[in-house]
């Protein structure tokens, strides 16, 4: 008798050791993705998914911090544990699912190129040889090019965030950009910035390397965490709340854009 309570003394000590009482998650994002998140001149961050992850918390009932993070090094700083969630427009891939777990969707995430107005360029890779396009390191947009048209003549030209695309974008260096189309239509062609940009071509569609959606980032050990992280989703789709949000950034239904 007392092996047996002794065993279940050890056995509920386990599990508790195992459980994990979240009171504070701390967020790792690349602040160069405005209106998704950046760093305004106060040095705090903003954006949608600023705000989207606030009501998140609020919902959690626990405290948020944001880390800033270079998009390239997200993943592995996630699992190196420099933060615990990643909420940065990460779209879901069947090759992220084999390093991270992800929580249900949060929004659609169409890429589409953007190039000087009036260019002729199309987003293929007999419109683009010889032609330098920028992509945001780590992206989806990154394996997507890298994977049909950089060996096909294009120069696929990586850069550590989106920031410096649009700069370069903007100098001639490059000669297009593929990102995001939310990021780029309101963070840079409705901005002072982008004068002189336009769509170049529809949108780039491949399941295989840019995926179907975003999601937050977590570590395949928190599923407790990502059970709390998808309550809380669930609660803001049905209060209003992330209708709320959206519309404080964009003019389409962000969740559901195509």
């Amino acid at each position: 008798m007392k092996k047996l309570a002794l065993c279940v003394a050890l056995a509920a000590a386990a599990t508790g050791a195992m459980a994990k009482e979240w009171k504070t998650v701390r967020i790792g994002v690349d602040a160069s993705y405005p209106p998704f998140e950046s760093m305004a001149p106060n040095g705090q961050m903003v954006g949608f998914d600023v705000d989207l992850t606030k009501a998140l918390c609020a919902k959690m009932n626990v405290k948020c911090v944001w880390i800033a993070q270079d998009f390239d090094g997200i993943i592995p700083a996630l699992k190196g544990k420099k933060f615990d969630i990643i909420v940065s427009s990460l779209t879901v891939t069947d090759k992220r699912r084999e390093q991270i777990d992800f929580s249900d969707k949060l929004f659609d995430a169409p890429a589409r190129m953007i190039a000087k107005a009036g260019s002729t360029l199309l987003p293929t890779a007999g419109s683009l040889k010889g032609k330098r396009v920028g992509v945001e390191q780590g992206s989806t947009q990154e394996t997507y090019a890298k994977a049909y048209w950089e060996p096909k003549g294009v120069t696929i030209v990586p850069y550590q965030n989106q920031d410096q695309v649009y700069a370069d974008l903007a100098t001639g260096r490059l000669d297009a950009a593929l990102q995001d189309e939310l990021q780029a239509d309101s963070g840079f062609l409705k901005t002072p910035r982008g004068k002189g940009f336009a769509w170049a071509g529809p949108e780039v569609k491949d399941a295989k390397t840019i995926g179907e959606g975003t999601a937050i980032g977590v570590r395949k050990e928190d599923g407790e965490l990502k059970a709390k992280l998808n309550k809380a989703l669930a609660d803001i789709h049905q209060d209003g709340t992330f209708s709320k949000l959206e519309k404080q950034y964009f003019d389409v239904d962000i969740y559901e854009s195509r």
